[in-house]
């Protein structure tokens, strides 16, 4: 358990990727099994305690702290596990020599708890640990490490340790459960690589670059419209049908509709929507709705049947993988469209259409045409050679994305909130909103991307001698400065008071030239919704 304490305590203070995966890398070199595939499971999100909550955690620190003092210090420090670890008052009773547990002993031990024995194993493991320790169980027990390490940044640090094929680790992920001793075998060269072909496992999905100022000849690229969904990848092997996210999240059960109706062998790649009737989609190549829907989704633990029928979910299909069993990647686009469509021809159209191509015989007419899709589902248009085959990740001079450009509001800040990780000494979530007709300022919506370390810390002193207001951790601040925020569609929205939500909402600019009454109106923003 200390290696493991030690490896997120030096991850959390470095700022360099490639010393993060150094650090990672060695790790895993010098720590024997099981305890290294419990930590890699960590940090690719895979470990699951389900009988440690973060409502469990407070409940016992507030037995033991002053519950004013810890909110007031969880207000300051910005992260739970933080606080905790270092205002858990170790008990007159308790020995001071710590606990010497190996990290798979805590996490079988964890694992194996209901959620009645919980409260009183981890409050003892915590008075037998040092802080550093106690921030690591935890951040693994509530699985928020928060630690500036991403999954495929974990998985890539293995991948460099052992020498391995960063594609060839993410196309068997799936199919190994942690601590992952096969996956290991291989690493150390001990055991073949294990098999995925028999398994619905997630492979790479292959990736664009922005399209900067550089033209394209459309002889060499072909074009479709870049939807608005989430990117998805469909798996049906070994009699299983298996729905992945970009990140390799199992979603299968968040749309049961989409993999009952899959059953055809085979892997393809597509944008998961919701049917609708948003402006100019059919236009376009379909009806879809906007992302708004599609959020109605996402992040469901049961769908209900009234979900079903009122948003009605369905895949756009990009490309495909597998036939079959017949590998196509390493065929040119132009040969696996031709087989995507085959193989869709296949399917049932209620859930499954094949994107459209764009008809363009030159750049300048790609121009005027992206230029005038504003609808709903469209973020903009896809670039992909015709010769190019289905690589993992992003590969240069390969697909291009190329975005429609934002839309713009000067927007007043409301409110602002601490952040995470190291923004957690510092205001740098707002909330902002536009003038309705009556005067009034209803939020729109918040944002903390956009700004620069220097801006950050402005804005932090701005907060600080401004705030009118507390609300537990959220600042009230007076109504005097202006966001130009950019942002990439807004749409109705029947949850929100303003009556719109936008996507992707951003700080372009803060608008210290700009008085607040001369921000936008709501009534601006509602023209704008798609």
């Amino acid at each position: 358990m200390r290696g493991f304490a030690t490896l997120l305590e030096r991850l959390v203070y470095t700022r360099s990727r490639n010393a993060k995966l150094k650090l990672i890398g060695d790790y895993l070199k010098a720590t024997p099994d099981p305890d290294r595939g419990w930590a890699l499971a960590a940090l690719t999100g895979d470990l699951d305690l389900p009988a440690v909550k973060p409502a469990l955690i407070r409940a016992l620190v507030e037995e033991r702290v002053d519950p004013v003092l810890f909110w007031l210090s969880r207000d300051y420090v910005g992260d739970t596990a933080e606080t905790v670890s270092l205002i858990w008052p170790r008990p007159d009773h308790v020995p001071d020599t710590p606990l010497d547990l190996s990290l798979g002993a805590v996490v079988e031990r964890f694992r194996s708890l209901s959620r009645s024995e919980a409260p009183a194993v981890l409050a003892a493991h915590l008075d037998r640990m040092d802080p550093e320790e106690r921030f690591a169980l935890l951040k693994m027990a509530t699985g928020a490490l928060r630690i500036g390490v991403t999954a495929r940044l974990a998985k890539t640090a293995l991948a460099q340790a052992f020498d391995l094929d960063l594609a060839a680790v993410e196309e068997v992920w799936h199919g190994i459960r942690p601590p992952y001793p096969t996956l290991f075998a291989w690493a150390e060269g001990q055991d073949e690589q294990p098999a995925a072909s028999a398994l619905p496992v997630f492979r790479p999905f292959m990736l664009a670059h922005a399209l900067e100022d550089q033209r394209v000849d459309m002889a060499e690229f072909a074009a479709e419209w870049k939807w608005d969904g989430i990117r998805v990848q469909l798996v049906h092997a070994g009699g299983e049908t298996r729905l992945y996210s970009r990140a390799g999240d199992d979603i299968t059960r968040g749309f049961p509709e989409i993999a009952e109706a899959f059953r055809t062998p085979g892997v393809l790649d597509g944008e998961l929507m919701v049917r609708g009737e948003a402006q100019g989609a059919e236009e376009h190549g379909g009806a879809a709705a906007s992302f708004n829907a599609l959020q109605q989704r996402l992040n469901r633990k049961a769908v209900t049947a009234k979900m079903l029928a009122d948003y009605p979910a369905f895949v756009r299909l990009y490309d495909i993988l597998f036939d079959g069993t017949d590998d196509l990647r390493e065929l040119p686009w132009e040969a696996r469209r031709k087989r995507l469509e085959a193989f869709a021809a296949q399917l049932g159209p209620e859930h499954f259409d094949v994107s459209s191509l764009i008809e363009a015989e030159d750049f300048t007419t790609l121009e005027a045409i992206r230029a005038g899709a504003r609808d709903a589902s469209i973020e903009g248009v896809m670039l992909k050679r015709r010769d190019s085959a289905y690589v993992a990740g992003r590969r240069v001079g390969l697909w291009y994305k190329w975005k429609r450009d934002p839309l713009t509001a000067d927007c007043v800040v409301m409110y602002a909130q601490r952040g995470n990780g190291r923004r957690s000494s510092y205001y740098s979530d707002f909330t902002f909103g536009c003038w309705t007709e009556d005067g009034d300022l209803l939020p729109v919506g918040k944002a903390y991307s956009g700004i620069t370390d220097e801006e950050l810390k402005w804005l932090d002193r701005w907060v600080r001698n401004h705030t009118v207001q507390r609300f537990g951790p959220v600042r009230e601040v007076d109504k005097s400065l202006v966001f130009e925020v950019a942002f990439d569609s807004i749409h109705a929205s029947g949850r929100h008071k303003s009556g719109v939500a936008m996507r992707f909402p951003r700080i372009a600019r803060i608008r210290t030239d700009k008085p607040a009454a001369e921000a936008d109106r709501l009534e601006t923003l509602r023209r704008m919704t798609t």
